[in-house]
């Protein structure tokens, strides 16, 4: 964490702060980005970023992975390329496997990290994100699901992979409300930084990029 960050003495019971998770893009890609239909895969990918910047504010771990690059899903989005230069360099690149955990390089990397709060988004949340969030819970990692910087092809298919997540222990939350548990005050200096973000995110506000 950064020097300057200062600490909340409120901080509620099993919260994820920048000194305890580290943040998982999982394959958000030109081409993947294409089958989110229960949202604007504009929103989507704006929202990823929007959390990249805010780890990259905080000195967060950040693990990105994508799956078969020179297929129809394409390489990882230019915004998140051009966000976080040095996790696109080290990301994980899967031969196809569906559940990223299951990919060796893939978890060891999460694990290497050394953190044990992992806030995690994938296109699609029903393939991409519902798999490797369980399989995170299921080894002892408390996992944030921010489901709009996910989504899926259709209402169903959103609607049952949420469900089944948080049956099996894993916490669901948006983009805001993510950032917002991260910086807790918004006079620090990264959330100077990242009021802006937010401000930006919301309809009817002056610079919304929606």
């Amino acid at each position: 964490m950064s020097k300057e960050t200062v600490q909340s003495p409120y901080v509620m019971s099993g919260q994820f702060t920048p000194d305890n998770c580290a943040l998982i893009l999982i394959d958000h890609q030109v081409g993947t980005l294409q089958f989110v239909h229960t949202m604007s895969p504009e929103v989507s990918l704006r929202n990823a970023v929007m959390l990249a910047k805010a780890a990259k504010a905080y000195g967060m771990p950040v693990v990105l992975t994508t799956s078969q690059e020179d297929h129809v899903q394409g390489p990882t989005s230019p915004a998140l390329q051009e966000a976080l230069p040095e996790a696109y360099t080290n990301r994980i690149k899967r031969t196809g496997i569906v559940n990223a955990w299951a990919d060796p390089n893939f978890s060891a990397a999460v694990r290497a990290t050394g953190r044990k709060k992992l806030i995690m988004a994938a296109v699609t949340t029903d393939i991409c994100l519902i798999f490797p969030a369980i399989s995170a819970v299921q080894e002892g990692f408390d996992v944030l699901a921010v489901l709009d910087a996910s989504g899926s092809a259709f209402d169903m298919q959103e609607e049952q992979a949420r469900r089944r997540m948080a049956t099996a222990g894993v916490v669901l939350t948006t983009t805001n409300t993510a950032i917002a548990e991260l910086v807790q005050d918004w006079s620090t200096p990264q959330g100077s930084k990242l009021v802006p973000l937010i401000m930006a995110s919301e309809p009817n506000t002056p610079g919304y990029a929606g």
